[in-house]
């Protein structure tokens, strides 16, 4: 009896370990961001709405590039409005875990006329506490839109 005590408590700190292990398995999240170019010249941006889009995140990038001052607007690529610099484009996955959250977005901007990449930005996350839209679109244009050194 006496050593069936003493094998449970021995076993405390190894299940311990391996419940946290199982916890932050997959707690994983990756920025990347990249610019060809100073990002400031581009003042009329349009960003294309995805047909597929039921979390409206054409609105949150037009809307976090006009707090960042930039004039921006969004709609369907055939409704693309005369004198727009440069166009983002984005392709987002979601997934269920609970809830409803964003596992993976990719952000590329172009020039309108050359139709040029000029900038890209990306995030993962595969974690238990995930990050809103909107934090995301945030991490992701802030550092894309400040002025080059």
């Amino acid at each position: 009896m006496t050593s069936l005590r003493c094998l449970a408590f021995r076993s405390v700190p190894i299940i311990s370990q391996l419940i946290a292990a199982l916890l932050f398995t997959g707690c994983s999240t990756a920025l990347s961001t990249r610019k060809a170019t100073d990002l400031a010249r581009f003042k009329r941006i349009y960003v294309e709405s995805r047909l597929s889009d039921n979390h409206r995140i054409d609105e949150k990038i037009a809307t976090k590039l006009r707090t960042l001052g930039v004039d921006a607007s969004f709609g369907v690529p055939t409704m693309l409005p005369e004198g727009v610099d440069a166009i983002v484009s984005y392709e987002d996955r979601w997934q269920w875990d609970f809830k409803d959250y964003m596992i993976e977005i990719k952000i590329d901007l172009r020039e309108a006329r050359s139709n040029k990449p000029v900038a890209t930005g990306s995030y993962y996350q595969a974690s238990l506490k995930t990050k809103s839209s909107e934090e995301v679109i945030r991490l992701i244009l802030t550092p894309l839109f400040r002025p080059s050194k």
